[in-house]
């Protein structure tokens, strides 16, 4: 290859290396400005791949796709209304109990307040030293958003509605049983292209799927467990954080330190002693510790495990993009990505990184 060759096929990498970046970011933007259009299509598709064997379990007993996918459904969507609304009594109470476990907080850090008036001193002589205290005469103008309450109550409504929508979505693609893949697949012109991405499909279908079947599974586990030790305990709303520690441990890292956070809070409004009040979440805290660190990696398999950077990276990124609800479907998303590039050539680098297994990739030429 003479060298005017070698530097043209530089260059024409170059440019499909641009024209990646360029496609990654402005997928990026689409993202960002359609999420309340794309995060419901992409929960119902989570929602399908994690359904699916189901459905096509119920066709090997004669029962149709439409009927199968309507039934899951709505037995799915029953157990979660029938869940929400045992939970409705314990969440009023809890609520209503704020005020008195803010003066029990305030009870239980009194004899540190000393502490606490010195740090705070310190900070506004700092303040003072930098000279950004406000002058006098200079009138400042605050703008004070929507309350705690208020937003809790328009992220739930918005929530809800994104559920119902994907849940809609879901009951149309499985209710169509293979023709979804079907018509994916006769929009791909070779036979040979078709036969990879038929493979591609349900190779994704099946990993994904029993990720998220056996992460559901665990984390029902994982509350059932939590919730029985905090009865045993004698901590009042057990239930409540039982279902707290299932749904907030999809959330990787985060969701263990913020669920034993607000047990804490809570928990600090309930009992006496600074000590006892400490116990719930260590409980909280340690049986998520134990769940993340032996117990998932040892069930979950090598095959589907990720890279924890991966992991924390994905966390970041689709919660910046779509806030909590693109945090917990992060990991889903990574693993759907990973089995992809386990399929394309040009993605096995990313793939790789991705992966949790820590053999060398093979040096392909592209």
């Amino acid at each position: 290859m003479s060298d005017t060759d070698e530097q043209s096929l530089a260059e024409l990498r170059a440019i499909r290396r641009v024209l990646v970046y360029v496609a990654v970011l402005i997928s990026g933007i689409i993202f960002y400005f359609g999420k309340e259009i794309i995060m419901p299509v992409v929960l119902g598709l989570l929602i399908t791949l994690t359904l699916s064997p189901v459905v096509r379990f119920l066709q090997s007993f004669k029962i149709p796709a439409p009927v199968g996918a309507l039934l899951v459904v709505l037995l799915s969507s029953g157990v979660l209304y029938s869940g929400m609304a045992t939970l409705s009594e314990p969440l009023r109470e809890l609520f209503n109990s704020l005020p008195k476990i803010g003066e029990r907080v305030v009870e239980h850090i009194r004899p540190y307040q000393d502490t606490i008036d010195e740090i705070s001193s310190a900070g506004d002589q700092v303040q003072d030293l930098a000279g950004s205290k406000p002058k006098q005469g200079v009138s400042q103008v605050v703008v004070e958003g929507p309350g705690i309450i208020s937003s809790a109550a328009s992220t739930l409504a918005t929530g809800l509605t994104s559920l119902f929508i994907a849940l809609v979505l879901s009951v149309f693609i499985l209710g169509s049983g293979n023709l979804f893949y079907e018509k994916l697949v006769s929009s791909i012109p070779r036979l040979s292209d078709k036969k990879k991405a038929l493979r591609i499909v349900y190779d994704i279908e099946r990993n994904v799927s029993r990720y998220l079947f056996t992460i559901t599974l665990i984390n029902i586990v994982l509350g059932v467990c939590i919730a029985t030790l905090l009865y045993a305990y004698g901590s009042p709303s057990f239930l409540l954080w039982g279902v707290i520690a299932a749904v907030f441990n999809f959330l990787p890292f985060l969701g263990a330190v913020i669920g034993a956070l607000l047990l804490a809070t809570a928990s600090l409004g309930v009992f006496d002693t600074l000590g006892a009040a400490l116990i719930p979440p260590l409980i909280y805290y340690a049986c998520s510790a134990l769940e993340g660190n032996v117990i998932t990696p040892y069930i979950v398999g090598r095959r589907l495990q990720v890279n924890i950077v991966a992991v924390f990276l994905s966390v970041a990124f689709w919660g910046w993009l779509w806030g909590l609800a693109g945090a917990l479907m992060a990991v889903p998303i990574l693993v759907f990505v990973n089995v992809l590039c386990e399929h394309i050539t040009s993605l096995k680098s990313l793939g790789h990184f991705i992966s949790g297994r820590s053999s060398a990739p093979e040096l392909e030429a592209e």
